[in-house]
């Protein structure tokens, strides 16, 4: 079961890829809530520290088409060789963010290590623009577009700056289309409607579909999706602002309307059961949690979330389950 796989903590204290700062205090915040010791009760555990990124407010104005490039692309080139490292010795990575913009880093170095590797990107946001459609020019709002490969408007100020994440970060470990379910979506850009439309809107699952279905069936539907896609590898990126504002205030891109508590614990009970059985079509190649942002949070709630919902992916239990 993948709760006993070995795991490696490691965090990525980048917050400039979006507009308020403070998300580089995340991994800390998260530590300082017990994790290490809370997990290493349902697991081999070793923190590697984090990554050494950009200095706190250490933004830049780049004019190329994407907010802090430069300093943005210098947190991922450091972050891939670090999980190539950890995936290499066999471990899970348990990567803490910092803003979503690190997947970039995370999940292609899976996509390089292991076949097979799906995503399921839980998130209030697709994050699927690329530099010629994002409002913002907000690097963590472009992350699954990177990942799959999608093209920017050769005559934007962006392409440039996208090509390099391309060539150098995602370096031809592409998702394909079909490995990619999202969950919790409910706030959308009109670039990122029209390309979940395009494809398959069955791999995008909002909080209508929550409400109206239940979130056990939607996990079951997403779970068939990715195994008939032919996902072997599982990668689960989490970022906080799923869960509703109520209880997660710590994010700087907060949507009303999220996650209950008892809903966040459900869904990575099921991950566990789904991922962790001996029978499951899946096995966990990595975790990311993203986007606690501190300053914005009320006595560390939004971390101490952060922390029961991975002990709650790992194993933790009030009972074993019936029988």
């Amino acid at each position: 079961m993948f709760a006993k796989k070995p795991v490696t903590i490691l965090g990525v204290p980048f917050g400039l890829g979006g507009s308020r700062p403070g998300a580089s205090l995340g991994p800390d915040a998260i530590r300082f809530a017990s994790l290490v010791n809370q997990l290493s009760l349902l697991a081999e555990v070793e923190d590697c520290g984090n990554v050494v990124t950009a200095p706190i407010g250490g933004a830049t104005s780049d004019g190329n088409g994407i907010r802090n490039f430069e300093v943005a692309f210098e947190s991922l080139r450091q972050t891939r060789p670090r999980v190539d490292e950890v995936l290499g010795r066999g471990r899970v990575p348990v990567v803490l963010g910092g803003d979503h913009s690190l997947s970039i880093a995370t999940v292609s170095a899976a996509v390089g290590s292991a076949e097979e590797v799906g995503l399921l990107w839980i998130d209030a946001h697709a994050d699927l623009n690329t530099p010629d459609t994002s409002p913002s020019g907000n690097l963590h709002g472009m992350s699954v577009a990177a990942l799959l490969g999608l093209p920017c408007e050769s005559h934007h100020p962006g392409s440039a700056a996208w090509k390099r994440i391309q060539q150098e970060i995602v370096a031809g470990n592409h998702l394909k289309h079909e490995q990619v379910v999202w969950l919790g979506l409910r706030d959308l850009d009109p670039g990122e409607r029209e390309r979940i439309i395009q494809t398959d809107i069955r791999r995008a699952i909002t909080m209508y579909e929550i409400d109206h279905f239940g979130l056990e069936a939607m996990m079951e539907h997403a779970a068939g999706y990715l195994e008939r896609a032919g996902v072997r590898n599982l990668w689960i990126s989490l970022d906080v602002d799923v869960l509703d504002p109520l209880i997660a205030p710590g994010t700087g891109t907060g949507v009303r309307g999220g996650l209950t508590y008892r809903e966040m614990h459900l869904l990575a009970e099921f991950l566990y059961e789904l991922v962790g059985r001996q029978t499951s079509p899946f096995d966990l190649i990595g975790v990311d949690v993203v986007e606690v942002n501190p300053p914005l949070d009320r006595q560390n709630e939004t971390a101490r979330l952060a922390t029961e919902w991975l002990c709650s992916l790992f194993g933790k239990r009030i009972l074993p389950r019936w029988v």
